[in-house]
């Protein structure tokens, strides 16, 4: 293992020296660094264009500024962009930040509902389901993402900000959606006639009910996740996770899920009062992670039984759900108070940028105005990358269950569940292996056209303007932290392929 790492990572230094030295020859020879002077008709232009070839050194050659910028490269020194004076590496921490934010949710999202539609499609291969996702995977994949990003300013933002104003849906429009979500239901469990029909009953039952509830309560205005709703989507995790991680019979694992939401019902108003009396921050909320996914470990192992990981696992990932639903009720708390700020006017929903200027607040409200504005580019990015994952998804399930090791599996007598889960769902994730790391990566070096449609300040937003302005020194530092990332990507890559597939060696 260490060899391998050793090897590729000095094969990865060469590669980003060449790639580095390469990319320099290039920006230098397509920015005009006198292209504003060039237009002006100051009486000291010639000075001005001689203090310009002293700043930007470009009397020296271009190979021996390479290896200046290098040397001070590595000494920790980015360079500063001449136009503003700021250093690189000042410019690049908000930038890193904001694309952080944006890439994390857009990519986890997408992998988890992309992957788990994906197998589902694959389950159900020539199902009217089948041929749903396939239409509309292909369609999301082709359409172009400004598009889609103006859209989602049309819609998402202008039409739902109009309808905060008047929340009401109208009893038909809820009927509507409650039929459509049965019939998609009905299609994606399948069955007989008579298990379709009782999947379409509950499918449009609970979700009339749910949009019957938001209705009644008025929750568009007053926004929470009480008690009793804790307690029913709790409920319904801990039996969803069970039944994809062990399936019901193990109801050990089942008692342990369930076990971790009564803890959270029992801490729910506790943690209010919590919250309250300290001071907020994000280290503190990562400490609090650490210690629910630890609870959750603990109950599992509490449990027993013959396989005290699986109940830990299971316990774990519930207490992770639960966890969140009341994080989002405290930011969804001062949603009266955000939606009313002066800062705010109304239109919670913003179209541009990654905060709302003199808006104020605490932790919860400074909160809730991140999460508004990563609404819009995170829905963007998630309905392309939904298309992606799910199409890779589909075909390499299809691939895995036609194997003669999944035939074997059936012929032992194992339950579908455990031949799909254990058998085919962990081999249909080696192809994605290769497919995730460099996806994460390349959004990492800035989703350039949806942050320059929704005007947030990130990683491509950067670029586009270092390269605009003729700023080599923020062009090549973004391009040395993207090439080193993608090499460090496909290493991630080889180690996961490893991982998930015990006939790779990486030493081999």
């Amino acid at each position: 293992m260490l060899s391998f790492l050793w090897r590729r990572l000095l094969a990865g230094l060469a590669t980003l020296f060449v790639s580095t030295f390469v990319m320099y020859l290039l920006v230098y020879a397509s920015m005009d660094p006198f292209y504003d002077l060039r237009q002006s008709n100051a009486p000291n232009k010639a000075q001005l264009i001689s203090e310009r070839i002293q700043l930007l050194d470009l009397n020296t050659g271009v190979v021996i500024r390479y290896f200046k910028w290098l040397g001070d490269v590595l000494h920790g020194d980015l360079g500063v962009a001449w136009v503003s004076g700021q250093p690189v590496s000042s410019l690049l921490q908000g930038a890193i930040a904001s694309t952080i934010q944006l890439v994390t949710a857009a990519t986890f999202l997408a992998i988890i509902f992309g992957v788990a539609v994906g197998i589902v499609s694959a389950l159900r291969q020539y199902s009217s389901f089948d041929y749903l996702i396939i239409f509309v995977s292909f369609l999301l994949y082709s359409l172009p993402a400004f598009w889609v990003a103006v859209l989602l300013k049309q819609w998402g933002a202008i039409g739902f900000n109009d309808f905060l104003a008047d929340p009401v849906i109208s009893w038909v429009a809820i009927t509507v959606i409650g039929l459509l979500a049965g019939l998609l239901w009905s299609l994606a469990i399948g069955g007989d006639v008579r298990r379709r029909a009782t999947t379409f009953a509950l499918g449009f039952a609970a979700t009339f009910g749910m949009f019957a509830f938001l209705q009644i309560t008025d929750w568009w205005t007053t926004p929470s996740i009480n008690p009793v709703l804790l307690a029913i989507l709790g409920t319904a995790t801990a039996f969803a996770i069970t039944t994809l991680s062990t399936g019901l019979k193990n109801r050990r694992a089942l008692g342990a899920s369930l076990t971790t939401v009564v803890i959270g019902l029992v801490l729910f108003l506790p943690m209010q009062v919590f919250f309250k009396s300290v001071e907020e921050s994000w280290l503190m909320m990562l400490g609090l992670a650490i210690i629910t996914i630890a609870v959750g470990i603990g109950v599992g192992y509490a449990w027993g039984g013959p396989d005290r990981g699986v109940s830990a696992r299971t316990a774990a990932l519930t207490a992770i759900v639960v966890a969140s639903m009341i994080f989002v009720n405290q930011v969804m708390r001062v949603w009266p108070a955000y939606y009313n700020a002066p800062a705010i006017s109304g239109r919670p929903i913003p179209t541009i940028g990654n905060s709302t200027p003199n808006l104020g607040g605490n932790f919860w409200v400074q909160t809730l105005d991140s999460f508004t504005h990563l609404l819009l580019p995170t829905l963007a990015l998630l309905l392309i990358g939904f298309a992606a994952y799910t199409r890779y998804s589909r075909s390499s399930m299809l691939e895995v269950m036609s194997q003669d090791y999944i035939r074997t599996a059936r012929s032992k007598g194992l339950p579908e569940r455990t031949v799909i889960m254990r058998h085919g769902f962990r081999n249909s994730l080696i192809p994605l292996a290769t497919v995730v790391p460099i996806d994460v990566i390349t959004l990492l070096g800035g989703a350039i056209i949806t942050e320059r449609v929704f005007a947030r300040p990130g990683m491509g937003t950067l670029f586009l303007y270092s390269l605009t302005h003729a700023e080599i020194d923020p062009v090549m530092a973004y391009l040395l932290i993207v090439a080193a990332l993608a090499i460090i990507a496909n290493i991630v890559a080889d180690l996961i392929y490893a991982g998930l597939d015990p006939r790779i060696r990486v030493n081999a």
